[in-house]
């Protein structure tokens, strides 16, 4: 396929997911019960961005991560903005409704901080209070580091900052410490993920991402990702077969390429970020993540966390937070508690 047909293929998919999103948005605000939050499109970076957001007051950025999208925030949109705050939630670049470059090389946290930083400008404002989780998080990080004159304060969740180190790139540092059956390192291969996640479906492979609590590394041994495209998982309470399938219908429309992308920058981040060295989180901060949550459990991040390694790097830190019994995706696990820890640090400043 040559360069032209290739970006006549992409302007194609934009054009398609618009209608697209236009028609399940109305399907989706007539049947549920997050019908009053509103949503629109919005050009920053050079993309196509799907915003969700409801209320009024001082602007709260919710920044999901993988494999969620917006709808990962839906009970804080809820909340916040019954609290006197206007609460946005894009789909990150790749995700949902948001287009999603063709190039692995264009999902950078200089593109990711690029988007949200001309979203905060098209929502008309200097600053906002921002929150992340997972992917989310490092690119909050990012976010504050490369432009903390754009963040008021920030609530990060599940991953902590992690300073450049100049000494290794990241991906020969994962592969030392946990295999080449590593989740970050199987998902390097352009394809090999894909096509594992086609032949469970969108759902399942989303079910076992959601269900994971094992806070023992995440290895994924070649050929045998998941299991059988048959299996049963039970939901937990948190999570209902209505919110998968919503998830599972944005995925089969874009794919989970965008997302894996993130994973395929990680080398490209560390290089792109050279001048970054050394540097520190200079916004106020409180952190949370839970005790089974496998990042929480990597070598080294305890003592990182409690012992004042991570202080030193975020001088501004109020507060960690670890939640007891609770995973990964403690957003949604642990929606009213998450709400407000974000209510209780934010309403400070």
């Amino acid at each position: 396929m040559t360069l032209c047909s290739k970006f006549c293929c992409y302007c194609c998919r934009r054009s398609r997911r618009r209608r697209q999103f236009s028609q399940e948005t109305r399907r989706m605000e007539g049947g549920d019960q997050w019908k009053d939050i509103e949503h629109r499109m919005v050009q920053v970076n050079g993309i196509t961005m799907h915003v969700a957001e409801k209320g009024e007051g001082p602007v709260v950025l919710l920044v999901h991560g993988f494999p969620e999208l917006w709808y990962t925030w839906r009970h804080q949109i809820v909340a916040l903005a019954s609290r006197g705050y206007r609460a946005v939630a894009p789909d990150l670049r790749g995700f949902g409704d948001t287009d999603a470059p063709p190039t692995p090389s264009s999902y950078t946290m200089l593109h990711i901080v690029g988007d949200l930083v001309a979203l905060i400008d098209a929502l008309g404002q200097d600053q906002v209070f921002v929150v992340g989780h997972d992917w989310g998080a490092i690119v909050a990080w990012n976010l504050c580091m490369f432009r903390p004159d754009r963040v008021k304060a920030l609530v990060n969740t599940s991953v902590q900052f992690s300073p450049r180190n100049p000494a290794r790139k990241p991906l020969e540092s994962l592969r030392y410490v946990f295999g080449d059956d590593y989740y970050i390192c199987r998902f390097q291969e352009p394809g090999e993920a894909e096509a594992q996640f086609a032949r469970l479906g969108a759902a399942l492979v989303l079910k076992n991402f959601f269900t994971y609590r094992n806070p023992k590394p995440f290895v994924l041994p070649k050929d045998q990702w998941f299991g059988s495209p048959d299996a049963e998982i039970s939901l937990p309470p948190w999570l209902s077969e209505e919110d998968i399938n919503y998830y599972a219908s944005k995925f089969e429309k874009s794919g989970f390429t965008g997302g894996l992308n993130y994973y395929r920058c990680i080398d490209l981040n560390w290089e792109l970020t050279a001048p970054w060295t050394g540097s520190k989180i200079q916004v106020p901060v409180k952190f949370i993540v839970g005790d089974l949550d496998l990042t929480y459990n990597y070598p080294g991040v305890q003592d990182y966390l409690h012992k004042g390694g991570f202080k030193k790097d975020v001088p501004f830190l109020d507060q960690v937070v670890v939640m007891k019994d609770v995973g990964h995706f403690l957003i949604e696990e642990k929606s009213d508690e998450i709400t407000e820890h974000i209510c209780s640090f934010i309403q400070k400043f």
